[in-house]
């Protein structure tokens, strides 16, 4: 699949919040997940590990308000979009994250997916 065919699925899935069947459809068996070192949180390898991670912020929210994606920018073997999430983890307050996450396509599947927030 082709780094734009990619970046519009993932895009279309993220957009109805189905972020495991992106992962699962679209990442690379050994592929790679990296938060901002200011987050502090290891960098994830292998896709059990990343749908996992996933899993467990997931659990993490107590209410999704709502989510935006923008459309992709995408290059040859690499494309972006900015994600914003309006939600309220376990015990706390409504709050939105914003973020850009740049992912690396390589054999026709997500390699590497980065986040910057």
């Amino acid at each position: 699949m082709s780094t734009n065919k990619i970046a519009n699925r993932l895009v279309n899935l993220l957009r109805q919040g189905q972020f495991e069947t992106a992962q699962k459809e679209l990442f690379q068996q050994d592929a790679i997940s990296t938060e901002p070192e200011s987050a502090n949180l290891p960098e994830t390898k292998g896709l059990d590990a990343i749908l996992q991670k996933g899993a467990q912020f997931r659990e993490s929210v107590e209410n999704w308000y709502g989510i935006t994606v923008s459309e992709p920018v995408v290059s040859a073997q690499h494309f972006a979009v900015a994600l914003t999430v309006d939600l309220a983890f376990k015990g706390q307050a409504q709050s939105r994250m914003d973020e850009i996450i740049v992912y690396q396509v390589e054999d026709g599947k997500i390699k590497h997916e980065q986040f910057f927030y």
